[in-house]
């Protein structure tokens, strides 16, 4: 097997790699969101406990 047929995939290249491409961007997005949003947590928490310190 050569590498175009390898990326040919049989005449079904036009469903295979679009499939592995969403697939890659929904694993990056199970990665990344978590982390952003744990972030904007700890901003918030830390706004939030600047406010309690000022009003105490």
């Amino acid at each position: 097997m050569t590498l175009q047929e390898f990326f040919y995939m049989g005449g079904y290249a036009a469903f295979v790699w679009p499939s592995y491409g969403l697939a890659l961007v929904i694993l990056l997005v199970n990665l990344v969101v978590p982390h952003w949003r744990e972030r904007q947590t700890l901003r918030q928490i830390a706004r939030q406990n600047r406010r309690v310190r000022r009003s105490g």
